[in-house]
């Protein structure tokens, strides 16, 4: 999982940089990664807007927004983190076995009086 996570990561940024979009930027200046995370956040606030009104994506009329705008979103992280050279392949594969085994996931602990509902 983590390799073919990292092969994503790679494939993103490259095709984003190919593309121009890393063109004279440094992602190391000030505001670059905060505005790239708002880039991100943006995707997912139109993937929201497109489940709440049930749309169908305007560029990929076969699919529904939510499936795309989610698609952007994962591709602006993989891009992210492709330009920081994070092992984010790593992160989610050890970020999951965390999760698996934290008391707060459980559907036991969920359930009670002030779990984690959602």
């Amino acid at each position: 999982m983590k390799e073919s996570i990292n092969k994503t990561v790679e494939c993103c940024h490259s095709a984003a940089t190919n593309a121009g979009w890393w063109n004279g930027v440094d992602v190391m200046a000030p505001n670059v990664v905060p505005a790239k995370l708002c880039l991100i956040h943006s995707e997912i606030s139109e993937a929201m807007e497109g489940d709440r009104k049930n749309l169908m994506d305007n560029h990929l009329p076969n699919r529904k927004m939510i499936e795309v705008e989610l698609a952007d979103a994962v591709i602006r992280i993989c891009d992210l983190a492709g330009a920081l050279g994070l092992d984010l392949g790593g992160a989610m594969v050890e970020k999951m076995e965390y999760n698996a085994n934290r008391p707060d996931h459980k559907s036991e602990n969920r359930n009670k009086t002030n779990g984690k509902k959602y």
